[in-house]
């Protein structure tokens, strides 16, 4: 199945099918879908969430089972699951229905304070990170690789940092990247989100309200969570989400490894497909292009050396 094959005549489909008392109810997508999933509002109280391919599906299962568990150590909302559907009608994977979160997925516009927001999410983190892991998702193939050693990424990184040449500071991305590589994990296992980025914030009057999507979440390394010191904060924000977050420098390194790569990767695509370069990115709600993110984090790093 395609990800345009998935529309809300196939959610009333699935409803009638399976949760005939919820098919009546209106039906509308979510404007930020994301990429993993498409997600529509159903009536007022609750969405639906459909895995866009295979290698999503099993998010399904992982967030019915750990978001209930997740969420009575988290200070802030994260999604309640209400129902687990089957594959049927032709859609061949598992889905789900969420209570829906009032709010708005963070942007710069609609942020006035981003410090305050930066020390809500470190608060998170923090609280994310405590909580006990045991029995955990293992960090691997079904977290995207999230939470897993950086070198899984490498040979895709130095591919993408080849293409880029001419466009990029091949030489100093690439002592960024070998400098987050030789900065190896050596801490517990601890839980973590996986895709800390202001398109899965949700805000209500520019304060942090609810933390979204965790299909990439498990067990493992936390430093993934760190990439959005880059790609959303800055300055002031970005020195208070790094104080409120406890981890050391290598952390640190490693954090800068992450946003590095989501860049490379997420600007290469844009010069592939002849998109806007000075827009990619800015549909995950990042700060600025990811050209500017990759120059962000080299300065950074300089900085720290």
């Amino acid at each position: 199945m395609e990800r345009g094959d998935i529309d809300a005549s196939l959610v009333v489909r699935l409803l009638e099918a399976q949760f005939p008392g919820w098919a009546g109810l209106p039906i509308a997508p979510v404007e930020l879908a994301g990429w993993d999933n498409v997600t529509f509002r159903l009536g007022q109280d609750m969405s639906v969430r459909l895995p866009s391919g295979d290698p999503y599906s099993s998010q399904v299962a992982k967030e019915h089972r750990w978001l209930p568990v997740l969420a009575g150590h988290l200070p802030v909302t994260i999604p309640q699951p209400l129902a687990e559907g089957a594959p049927g009608c032709g859609y061949p994977w598992p889905w789900s229905v969420y209570r829906w979160l009032p709010g708005a997925c963070a942007t710069v516009d609609r942020v006035a304070d981003r410090t305050a927001l930066a020390r809500s999410v470190g608060a998170f983190l923090v609280a994310l990170h405590a909580v006990d892991p045991a029995g955990g998702p293992p960090a691997g193939r079904d977290t995207q690789y999230r939470g897993g050693p950086l070198t899984v990424l490498d040979p895709w990184t130095r591919q993408t940092v080849a293409y880029l040449a001419g466009g990029v500071d091949a030489g100093a991305v690439t002592e960024v990247w070998e400098a987050a590589l030789a900065a190896t994990w050596e801490g517990p296992p601890v839980w973590f989100h996986g895709d800390v980025s202001a398109s899965n914030l949700l805000v209500v009057d520019g304060a942090l309200s609810a933390v979204i999507d965790f299909g990439c979440s498990g067990v493992g390394d936390p430093a993934c969570d760190l990439a959005i010191a880059w790609t959303f904060f800055a300055d002031d924000d970005r020195r208070a989400f790094q104080e409120s977050v406890p981890v050391d420098g290598a952390a640190w390194a490693r954090g800068r490894g992450w946003a590095l790569w989501k860049a490379l990767i997420t600007h290469a695509e844009a010069l592939r497909l002849h998109r806007a370069v000075d827009a990619a990115g800015l549909q995950y709600g990042w700060r600025q292009p990811a050209c500017a993110v990759i120059d962000d984090v080299v300065a950074d790093h300089r900085m720290q050396r």
